[in-house]
C-alpha cells in the first residue's frame, strides 16, 4: 500500500526527534511504499539536509513551520466574509471550551447519570470551522496573509468579549490577543499548502502521523477531502507539553492556547482510525484527553538489539576482565575509561539536565560509597543547552565537596570517584561500551518519558536502579529494582544490595535482556506497524469506487490482501453454480 508519513521536525531530516524509530519503520516495511510530508523547525536543520532513504520512499514534501512563505494570495469581499466567518467561529470554540479532561455536568441526552463528552458542542464549532478554513484556502489559494492580518486579531477580540467566553478569555488585553493570533497563525500555516490534491495526499492509502499536534493536521484535511484514513502516534503526548510551557505567558495566553491545542488533540483523537500510544503513561494522557479505548492500540518504540549483542550476551564483567584488559592494550586512548570497570562500578547514561536529578544521584552515590569504599561512578552524558551546562557544572563541584579527600579542584576529575564523561571524539565509546564498563546502571530522573537508555542496558544485559517515573516501572517489569524519586537513601540501598550480591545482579541481567528483546525490539515494532496498517485499510471503504458489470460501485471491492504483493492479487475467476447460470429452455409444441 502507500503511506503518508507526517512527520514535524523529525524524519528525513539529520537527528531530527524521532527521525530514527521511522527510519527503522520505513525500512523494515519494505514491500510498502511511503510518501514523506515533513515540517522543518528551523535553518539549521534544513541546512543540516536528510538522512540517506531508502529506495521505497517514493516522494518527500516539505514545508517551513518556522517561517511564513508568502503566497501574494489577495482576498475579494467574499472571500474575507468566509474568512471572518470561520476565523470567528474558531475563536469563539477557544473563548468558550472547557479545558481539555474536564468532565461537565450529566446531561440528559445519554441518560440519567453519564456524563456528556466535555466541550461536545466547542468541538464540532472548532472542527466546522477548521475544515470551513481549510475549504478557503483550497479555492483561493492560501491564508497567509488573511491570518496574519488585522481582521484576524479583531475577530478573536470580539470573541473574547462576547457573552459566554471564560473569564481568563474576557480578561485578554492587547498584547495578549496579538501573542495568540500570532500563534495561530503558525499553528494554522498547514491548510495553506498544496498538498491536499488527488495527486497529493490524496493518492495514498492511509496517513500515518508520527506524532500529534500539528504534524497530524494534513492527516485531518486528508481526511476530510478524501476519505483517506489516520493513523496516529504518540510516542510522548504533545498536549502534555503545552501544559508544560510557557509558564510565563498571562492567563489569558495560556488558557486560550491551552483550548486550542486541547481542541486540535479532541479533533484528531476523533477522527483517527487508530492511536498509537508508545507506552501506558502515555495511553493514560490520551485517555484523559478523550481518546476512545476502542482505537487505542500500544506499540513500544523499536530499538536495533544488534550493537548490544556482544555486550548482553557476555555473562557478566568478571568473566570479562582478559578481555578489557587486551581492549586497553589495542585501544590505549579508552584505557582511563576502561581502568575504572567492573563489579564495583555504576553507570549513568543520558542528557544532562535538571530533570535527570544528578543531585539526588550524587548524594546517593556518597552514601554507596560509604558502605562500599571500592565502588565508583561513571556519568555519562552531553549538557542540553546552557542550563544544561550550567547545571553540568554544579554537579562537578557538588561531586568536588562530597569527596573533597580526592579531588584536586572544583573541576578535577582525578582519583574522584565520580567522573564526568562526554559520549563522542576519538576513541568514544558507544551506548553498549558505557554499560559494559559497570555492573549496575542507574537511572535517578525526576521526569521521564519512554527510558530509551534503560532499555539500552537491559540490551545489554544490566540489572538496573531506577526511579518511579514516567514509562519506566513499564519497561523494567520485574527484571530491576524501582525506588520512589528524590529519595538517595532508597536509590543508595537499592544500588548497595546489587553491588552485594552478583548472583542477583546476573540474574536480573539477564531476565531484563530477555524483556527487552520481546518487547522493545525493531522486530515487533515493525510487525505491529505492519498489522495495524492491514487492518486500518480492511476497515475501509474503498476511495475509488469499483463498478460491476451494471455500473454501480462495489464497497470494500479492494480487500487489504489486495494491496500486499502476492499470488492473492491476481483475480482469479468466481465459480458460478449451475442453478445460477442462465440457459435457454427448448421450444417444444404441444401435440394435440
Amino acid at each position: 500500500m502507500r503511506i503518508g508519513l507526517l512527520t514535524e521536525g523529525g524524519y528525513p531530516y539529520v537527528g531530527g526527534e524521532g527521525g530514527v524509530w521511522c527510519d527503522r519503520l520505513v525500512r523494515g516495511l519494505d514491500r510498502h511504499e511511503f510518501d514523506v510530508y515533513a515540517f522543518s523547525t528551523g535553518q539549521a536543520q534544513e541546512d543540516a539536509g536528510w538522512v540517506e532513504l531508502p529506495p521505497q520512499v517514493q516522494r518527500v514534501r516539505t514545508a517551513p513551520l518556522w517561517v511564513a512563505e508568502e503566497d501574494g494570495v489577495v482576498h475579494g469581499r467574499r472571500a474575507r466574509r468566509r474568512f471572518t466567518e470561520h476565523y470567528g467561529e474558531l475563536a469563539a470554540a477557544l473563548c468558550t471550551a472547557a479545558e481539555p479532561g474536564t468532565a461537565q455536568k450529566p446531561g440528559t441526552a445519554q441518560g440519567p447519570g453519564i456524563a456528556e463528552k466535555p466541550g461536545t458542542a466547542e468541538a464540532d464549532r472548532f472542527a466546522n470551522a477548521l475544515h470551513g478554513l481549510a475549504e478557503l484556502a483550497r479555492d483561493e489559494g492560501g491564508l497567509v496573509a488573511a491570518l496574519r492580518s488585522e481582521q484576524a486579531v479583531r475577530a478573536l477580540e470580539r470573541a473574547c468579549r462576547a457573552p459566554g467566553a471564560r473569564r481568563a478569555a474576557r480578561e485578554a488585553r492587547v498584547s495578549d490577543l496579538l501573542t495568540v493570533a500570532d500563534h495561530l497563525e503558525r499553528a494554522l500555516r498547514p491548510l495553506s499548502l498544496d498538498w491536499y490534491e488527488e495527486d497529493g495526499l490524496g493518492a495514498v492509502d492511509l496517513c500515518h502521523a508520527a506524532s500529534g499536534g500539528i504534524a497530524a493536521l494534513p492527516g485531518l484535511l486528508a481526511r476530510h477531502f478524501f476519505g483517506v484514513p489516520l493513523v496516529v502516534t504518540e510516542y510522548g503526548v504533545r498536549l502534555r507539553t503545552h501544559y508544560l510551557t510557557r509558564p510565563d505567558a498571562s492567563p489569558a495566553v495560556r488558557s486560550l492556547l491551552a483550548a486550542f491545542h486541547g481542541l486540535l488533540t479532541a479533533e484528531t483523537y476523533r477522527a483517527a482510525s487508530y492511536l498509537v500510544p508508545g507506552n501506558a503513561h502515555a495511553r493514560r494522557w490520551q485517555e484523559r484527553c478523550g481518546a476512545d479505548r476502542a482505537k487505542l492500540r500500544t506499540i513500544h518504540p523499536g530499538l536495533d538489539a544488534t550493537p548490544f549483542a556482544r555486550v548482553g550476551e557476555d555473562r557478566r564483567p568478571e568473566d570479562r576482565e582478559k578481555d578489557e584488559k587486551q581492549e586497553r592494550q589495542e585501544k590505549q586512548e579508552r584505557q582511563e575509561k576502561q581502568e575504572h570497570a567492573g563489579p564495583h562500578t555504576l553507570v549513568w547514561f543520558g542528557r544532562v539536565e535538571p530533570a535527570k536529578d544528578l543531585v539526588s544521584l550524587l548524594h546517593a552515590f556518597a552514601e554507596v560509597r560509604a558502605a562500599e569504599p571500592g565502588t565508583r561512578l561513571r556519568i555519562v552524558g552531553r549538557p542540553s543547552g546552557p542550563e544544561g551546562e550550567a547545571y553540568l557544572g554544579h554537579c562537578r563541584a557538588l561531586a568536588a565537596q562530597l569527596f573533597p579527600d580526592e579531588a584536586d579542584g572544583p573541576h578535577a576529575v582525578g582519583r574522584n570517584p565520580v567522573s564526568f564523561e562526554e559520549p563522542g571524539g576519538p576513541g568514544a565509546e558507544t551506548p553498549a561500551d558505557v554499560h559494559a564498563g559497570g555492573a549496575v546502571t542507574v537511572l535517578s530522573s525526576v521526569v521521564e518519558g519512554f527510558p530509551v537508555g534503560l532499555i539500552e542496558a537491559m540490551l545489554c544485559g544490566r540489572a538496573t536502579v531506577s526511579t518511579d517515573v514516567g514509562a519506566v516501572v513499564e519497561v523494567i517489569g520485574g527484571t530491576g529494582l524501582v525506588v520512589p524519586p528524590r529519595n538517595p537513601r532508597a536509590l543508595a540501598e537499592a544500588c548497595v544490595s546489587l553491588l552485594r550480591d552478583p548472583e542477583r545482579r546476573a540474574r536480573l541481567g539477564a531476565a531484563a535482556r530477555a524483556r527487552a528483546l520481546e518487547l522493545f525490539s525493531v522486530e515487533q515494532n515493525v510487525a505491529a506497524f505492519r498489522g495495524l496498517y492491514l487492518e486500518t485499510v480492511a476497515r475501509t471503504p474503498v476511495r475509488r469506487p469499483v463498478l460491476d458489470g451494471a455500473g454501480d460501485p462495489q464497497p470494500f471491492a479492494a480487500p487489504a490482501e489486495a494491496h500486499v504483493p502476492g499470488h492473492w492479487t491476481e483475480p482469479t475467476p468466481r465459480a458460478v453454480p449451475t442453478w445460477a447460470v442462465e440457459t435457454p429452455e427448448p421450444v417444444t409444441e404441444t401435440v394435440r
